[in-house]
């Protein structure tokens, strides 16, 4: 399963922290402003930078840095607090949420006796989240693209995954919110894909939230 969006979700969107963050230092920008800043540094970094790779916290400060001193102006010498703060931010729990049907789709799987992983484009805080959020339980392993290196909708992230469980693609079922990372990245190594979300007329199979999602495996699987 992926994670973000499809598991658990931010109480309050990115754009609107580091935008509370930034008006905090006395910079005044709105949520969207800073949502859209935001997507365009993230666009222009490269995947490595210095050695750390997209989503390595040291690439996540080369980033908080070009957005707040680069784009923003802030002096910085008053980076390091907004930065500390951030960081703590997106490191709690309760800075996100289960979303509805996650619960009863892993006991679903579960009773069904189906094995549980995460496959996810994030930070090497991932693992503290989904403990912390009380989704890590019935999960064998989780691999971010920050630990691994590398990232969907790339094959070598699902094919690390299929080896860590030791199945074959054609036993294994992939479910996120992505038409390109997470349904077109699964079935590019063989494997199925269930996207979660509406329908974006591209033909994908698809459940419109984990609810739906949970009723179709069910079916499937009895």
């Amino acid at each position: 399963m992926d994670a973000g969006g499809t598991l658990l979700g931010e109480r309050s969107s990115r754009g609107d922290m580091y935008a509370a963050a930034a008006r905090n230092a006395g910079l005044p920008v709105t949520g969207k402003e800073m949502a859209d800043l935001m997507r365009e540094v993230h666009d222009r970094l490269p995947r490595e930078l210095h050695g750390a790779w997209r989503y390595q916290l040291e690439w996540f400060s080369a980033l908080i840095h070009r957005v707040f001193v680069g784009e923003l102006g802030l002096a910085p010498d008053r980076l390091p607090g907004i930065e500390e703060a951030l960081f703590a931010d997106f490191r709690d729990p309760s800075s996100f949420k289960v979303l509805p049907g996650a619960f009863e789709l892993q006991g679903v799987l579960a009773r069904s006796g189906v094995r549980m992983a995460v496959i996810s484009n994030w930070s090497e805080d991932l693992h503290a989240l989904l403990s912390g959020l009380g989704l890590s339980e019935r999960l064998e392993f989780t691999l971010t693209s920050a630990e691994e290196r590398c990232e969907k909708p790339a094959p070598e992230i699902f094919h690390r995954a299929l080896e860590r469980a030791g199945v074959s693609p054609e036993n294994a079922l992939h479910i996120g919110d992505s038409p390109r990372e997470d349904y077109d990245g699964a079935r590019a190594v063989g494997m199925d894909a269930l996207l979660v979300g509406p329908d974006d007329g591209g033909g994908r199979r698809r459940a419109s939230d984990l609810i739906e999602a949970s009723r179709k495996i069910s079916e499937h699987l009895l």
